[in-house]
């Protein structure tokens, strides 16, 4: 099986480019769409992979 063809791969991959795009010519309500669909990737991801709930907090905390 190819490793990208998995959903964490996936998650990574739009995380990724949700990352890399310009909020700056965008509009007030895109930009909040952007944020809107990083903050769920990034909470799918927690619950996929509940190790990484502990560096969450490690991370928010410092």
């Amino acid at each position: 099986m190819d490793p990208r063809n998995t959903p964490g791969y996936r998650m990574h991959r739009a995380l990724t480019k949700l990352d890399r795009l310009e909020a700056a010519g965008l509009d007030e309500a895109d930009r909040e769409r952007i944020e809107t669909a990083r903050t769920h990737l990034q909470n799918v991801s927690l619950l996929s992979h509940p190790e990484r709930q502990e560096e969450a907090a490690v991370h928010a905390e410092s």
